[in-house]
């Protein structure tokens, strides 16, 4: 088994952290006693979505860690590069990028809006880019400097399209490509980019209002995503770079066997595939 390091101390830059996967991976890091900045549009509660970007910060306090809580948008370069710039401010640089801000839109192709379709990949591709490119310059002084971002396996089957439409697949596919791309381009100065991705739907605001309560029945706890990102996180960046990895291969590759502690349902025949997955 690989040897992993401890997030003390480490500075992480999280883009979405408000609430779901992105909170829990901040709050997991502040365990360890890390600094957490959070790159959120949520100041104010959402009638719908629980939490803010304030009720992370206290949770991350609560747990160990310091935090930096900023109101900004990952689609906006100046409010990217003044996140990046007051985060190596307050901590003295930035040891991990987590992109896990993203916008989830399942309309088919023939009825989906411009507009929406630019959302998706403004917030996933960009924003990935955007916010990873920008702190290259913190990540190169880093002593273990990871680039994680929340994007599945490029697969090119037709037949993953039949359920999930083009426009979505599209956002998606190209945030795995940034670290496709920048796992290469960065390899020289030690800097990880590795994708992570959930075998099964995570019981999220997202999946909750989007794909309904039925689902959510179905899904797997935050959890597992904040374990498998701190497993990934905590590795030594040079043995550990370009892959696209599944939350629960990442776990028994560690040594997990047992995974009831992180699901909802009765069983694992029970549990929802997510997108582009099948069984293990």
């Amino acid at each position: 088994m690989t040897e992993t390091q401890n997030l003390a101390g480490k500075t992480l830059m999280i883009s979405g952290g408000s609430r779901g996967i992105g909170e829990a991976i901040a709050v997991r890091a502040a365990r360890d006693g890390a600094n957490i900045a959070l790159l959120a549009k949520t100041a104010e509660p959402h009638p719908k979505l629980p939490g803010t970007i304030y009720t992370a910060a206290k949770a991350i306090e609560d747990a160990g860690g310091q935090a930096l809580p900023i109101v900004g948008d990952v689609r906006d370069d100046e409010s990217v590069a003044d996140a990046i710039a007051q985060t190596a401010r307050q901590f003295g640089g930035i040891d991990i990028v987590v992109n896990n801000a993203s916008a989830l839109d399942l309309t088919p192709s023939e009825h989906i809006s411009m507009k929406k379709y630019d959302l998706m990949q403004d917030i996933n591709a960009r924003g990935a880019f955007l916010l990873s490119k920008t702190a290259i310059p913190h990540l190169r002084r880093a002593s273990n400097p990871h680039i994680l971002t929340l994007s599945p396996p490029i697969t090119l089957d037709p037949k993953w399209f039949d359920d999930v439409p083009t426009a979505y697949t599209i956002s998606k596919f190209a945030m795995s490509l940034v670290t496709i791309g920048l796992a290469q381009e960065l390899r020289g100065d030690g800097i990880a980019a590795n994708s992570l991705w959930p075998r099964t739907t995570i019981d999220t605001a997202a999946v909750r209002n989007v794909l309904g309560s039925d689902m959510v029945a179905r899904s797997r706890n935050t959890d597992i995503m904040r374990d498998a990102a701190y497993s990934i996180i905590t590795k030594p960046a040079g043995e550990v770079s370009g892959q696209c990895f599944i939350d629960d291969e990442v776990l028994a590759a560690d040594g997990v066997t047992d995974f009831s502690q992180y699901r909802l349902c009765a069983s694992e025949d029970d549990l929802e595939l997510d997108f582009w997955m099948v069984r293990a």
